[in-house]
């Protein structure tokens, strides 16, 4: 089909061309094979989808009960292969090119209290290999607010102990540094000397954390083992790693830290996106002046 080779070719674009990352293509993909097999129901080439068709394939997205925010993210994907379609000459016009994206309620960011990281760290084992590789990644992930990709990603060179701070390839392959705080780092070195030495194979790797087998941790492994660890701690939510990555940012604001500062440490391009995390501090400052004020 037509459509689906020049689908092939826009991932192919966006992976060498625009240097996007894996799991950013794999989102992409995604959307776009629902795309095409609406398009190919229909019987439509890459160079007559109409307006009305993405129209049409948004309001199908509707029906099987996305959300505003999944459709908005569709409109996106299909927008940016139009873009190419047009640049590869593919198309004589944009089709997606005036539909206006979903509104939608941006929703507050979950995050857990300081007690609730404290009770979660003390659910890894300190007398197993396994244990003190997961606390170690933990810590590290609170401390430095990575996303779990970059987590998983890390290599044990990429962590410096002096003067603490580490160094992270993020999303389309931008580096940043970021500091690491002192607990965090004594996980590190604990795990660097009691486990990862019994989890290293014959085959070396470069990556810091290991699983059994001496590869790299896996991101999917990782968020089970997270979300078991939160129900072992009596959570009142389920907790993924971006939950960790959001009280990060919301503790630090919450003790100070400028919005700027906070942006360069999470990797956000744009200041726009991590300022959701000052609307989490002043919703919570509303519900202290509610519950403590006189008048309130």
């Amino acid at each position: 089909m037509e459509l689906e080779a020049h689908v092939r070719s826009f991932l192919n674009y966006l992976r060498v061309e625009k240097g996007l990352s894996d799991n950013t293509i794999q989102a992409y993909r995604r959307d776009m094979e629902k795309f095409t097999e609406f398009a190919g129901k229909r019987g439509l080439s890459t160079a007559n989808v109409l307006r009305e068709h993405v129209v049409d394939f948004l309001s199908s997205l509707y029906r099987q009960k996305l959300d505003s925010r999944s459709v908005a993210r569709h409109l996106v994907t299909i927008r940016h292969f139009f873009r190419f379609s047009l640049m590869e000459g593919l198309v004589m016009e944009d089709p997606a090119a005036t539909i206006e994206s979903p509104k939608f309620r941006q929703s507050l960011p979950e995050f857990l209290s300081v007690e609730e990281v404290d009770r979660l760290l003390r659910e890894p084992d300190p007398n197993d290999m396994i244990g003190i590789r997961d606390r170690a990644m933990i810590e590290l992930m609170y401390s430095t607010g990575l996303r779990v990709s970059e987590l998983c990603g890390l290599r044990i060179s990429d962590v410096t102990m002096d003067p603490g701070c580490l160094r992270c390839i993020g999303k389309g392959n931008k580096e940043r540094l970021v500091p690491v705080g002192r607990q965090a780092l004594d996980s590190v070195q604990k795990y660097l000397c009691e486990a990862r030495p019994k989890l290293q194979r014959e085959e070396i790797s470069p990556y810091l954390f290991l699983n059994q087998k001496g590869h790299k941790v896996d991101r999917i492994v990782f968020w089970r083992i997270l979300g078991q660890y939160g129900r072992n701690a009596g959570l009142r939510k389920s907790l993924t790693p971006h939950m960790l990555r959001h009280s990060f940012a919301t503790h630090l604001l919450d003790r100070g830290a400028d919005l700027r500062s906070v942006q360069i440490m999470l990797g956000h391009s744009d200041i726009s996106t991590t300022q959701i995390y000052t609307h989490v501090v002043e919703e919570r400052l509303k519900q202290v002046y509610k519950a403590h004020h006189p008048r309130a």
